[in-house]
């Protein structure tokens, strides 16, 4: 008699699902295949009994376990073929992790497949989120930045716009980035400052430091935050873009300019073509704004004449604007060649 030996099939290894959440994304809104993974999964683990989750996850009928197992519990917590669904923390967790990578990594253990599985995924803007609240926080708690108001760092405010400026017109895409951010910062910083409101004129500490004093003499001022900076934008984005949101056509960037100056000239109300020209901005730009509104707004004006170079730059300026150019960017072009004559002249490189 033979005797025929039956072989035996190995036991399948399992599954291991760790489900990744953004924070940035409210709780319980989870994607389709998070859900599915979350409800036919044997076992689902949660060391943190207070994730956010978890409160959304009993309400749709998930029993999730507090536990914190380690690489080797996991994956004979997955034998016979169950899955296993784990919910790291908000910073994750690198021990689990980790010791699974030297499991997998031996050789010596027959490992579950593992799936890191996003639960939520961060929108485009996402970050900006992360941006306000550690304005938030830095707005509380940092000794220099608490202190700081409107009036304080509006010089700061100019410095980064032309750092700005400097980044685009030399072309450099890191420090392009760069800048973009340090002008963004400008815009969080006073949206928080703005939460707080203005105090009523005189409540200033009294010391006269430009940069904690603040006293624009209108009493106190209403709180806005940055959501409202951000409402009120979108609004006027779709309402000055009829072509786009709307019904209104616009076949060339003619056409969206003159949509634009209707729906300001119906918005602001405006007495005269310069009203809301701001005259704190340099000397060319200012001047070529002016002819420019002169001219969009059809008022027959000539020049002023005067002895000096003042009446020169603004005849340059008025003329620069007619013709396209920003009396502005061609001077500091020219402004950057003459630089490097002046370093060529003393032998220094670059």
């Amino acid at each position: 008699m033979t005797d025929h030996s039956q072989s035996t099939a190995p036991e399948p290894a399992g599954r291991i699902v760790l489900l990744t959440t953004s924070h940035r994304v409210a709780p319980g809104v989870l994607s389709w295949p998070a859900w599915q993974v979350l409800h036919a999964a044997d076992r689902v683990l949660c060391a943190d009994p207070g994730h956010p989750q978890l409160p959304y996850l009993r309400e749709a009928g998930v029993e999730v376990e507090h536990a914190a197992p380690d690489a080797h519990e996991l994956v004979e917590a997955c034998a016979g073929g169950r899955t296993v669904v784990v919910l790291p923390g908000g910073e994750g967790d690198r021990r689990l992790t980790d010791g699974l990578a030297r499991l997998a990594g031996s050789g010596r253990v027959s490992m579950p497949g593992l799936e890191l599985l996003p639960g939520s995924y961060d929108l485009p803007g996402a970050r900006l989120l992360d941006l306000v609240q550690v304005m938030d926080r830095v707005r509380r708690e940092c000794p220099w930045t608490s202190r700081q108001t409107h009036r304080g760092l509006a010089k700061y405010a100019i410095e980064e716009a032309y750092e700005l400026v400097e980044a685009i017109e030399a072309g450099d895409r890191e420090e392009l980035r760069e800048e973009l951010g340090d002008v963004l910062l400008q815009v969080v910083f006073h949206a928080r400052i703005a939460e707080e409101g203005l105090p009523a004129a005189g409540e200033g500490d009294g010391d006269g430091d430009e940069e904690g004093d603040e006293d624009d003499g209108a009493g106190t001022l209403g709180a806005f935050s940055i959501d409202d900076v951000a409402g009120a934008l979108v609004e006027k984005l779709i309402h000055r873009h009829p072509h786009v949101f709307g019904d209104a056509e616009a076949e060339t960037p003619e056409d969206v300019h003159a949509h634009w100056q209707r729906t300001k000239a119906v918005e602001k109300q405006r007495e005269s073509v310069t009203d809301g020209v701001p005259v704190g901005q340099p000397g060319l730009a200012l001047a070529a704004k002016l002819a420019g509104r002169a001219r969009a707004g059809g008022v027959a004006v000539e020049l002023p004449r005067g002895e000096g170079i003042g009446y020169e730059l603004l005849e340059l300026a008025a003329r620069a604007e007619a013709e396209g150019v920003d009396p502005e960017t061609a001077l500091r072009a020219a402004a950057r060649v003459y630089r490097e004559a002046i370093r060529a002249a003393e032998g220094v490189d670059g």
